[in-house]
């Protein structure tokens, strides 16, 4: 019996997420040079011919993983918090961020550092100009409520201390004192201690280090 429209629909979906959800992992833990479209249909189970009928090329379908990337990192949506609970929330939502998705972190170093790629990751944040435009007001915004001199001065140096906990979380992976990064980060912008670990720090050796400072 033939399937009807919503079915190949699903199917097609289902697929895409699968091809996606493999192009992560396998970009992230080779390299974008040393990935191969053959490795990402074994890993996503289906056949390398609808990973080019879905995504094109190697480049397009990176281009389709950078794209999901910016979608998930400037998906802000606030309702009465005050400023300081907003910042709370950005600050844990990207260091969060960078526990969980350590192989899409390493993507955009990559690709955002290499004169070879650097190209592809430029039009994928072009493409996405008006989301980070969006997420960068609602961070002014915030800074605007809490007094700042200089709002937007302010968002580029919360975007740079962020960033550069990911990289590094990103380059040396668990090993890197995330909690007590965050504790930092919280103290900096007078927000005190946070009430509770991020949910992974069982599993994260810093873990150590963050008790120590609580004591």
């Amino acid at each position: 019996m033939p399937r009807s429209a919503a079915q190949n629909r699903d199917a097609r979906e289902r697929s895409q997420a699968a091809i996606l959800h493999a192009a992560f992992e396998v970009f992230g833990d080779k390299g974008y040079h040393e990935a191969s479209l053959a490795e990402i249909a074994r890993h996503a189970g289906v056949a390398q011919g609808l990973v080019s009928y879905y995504f094109g090329g190697k480049e397009q379908l990176v281009g389709a993983v950078l794209d999901a990337y910016f979608a998930k990192m400037t998906a802000l949506a606030f309702d009465d918090e005050s400023a300081d609970e907003r910042l709370r929330t950005i600050i844990d939502m990207s260091l969060i961020g960078a526990d969980q998705s350590m192989p899409q972190q390493r993507i955009t170093l990559g690709l955002s550092i290499l004169p070879t790629t650097h190209r592809i990751y430029a039009e994928s944040e072009q493409r996405s100009l008006e989301a980070v435009l969006a997420a960068g007001e609602l961070m002014q915004d915030l800074f605007r409520e809490r007094g700042a001199d200089d709002p937007a001065l302010e968002e580029v140096m919360l975007r740079s201390v962020l960033e550069g906990v990911i990289v590094k979380r990103a380059v040396y992976g668990r090993t890197y004192p995330l909690q007590a990064a965050r504790c930092w980060v919280h103290r900096m912008y007078g927000l005190g201690d946070p009430a509770e670990p991020l949910p992974f720090v069982a599993s994260d050796p810093a873990s150590t280090a963050l008790r120590a400072i609580d004591a």
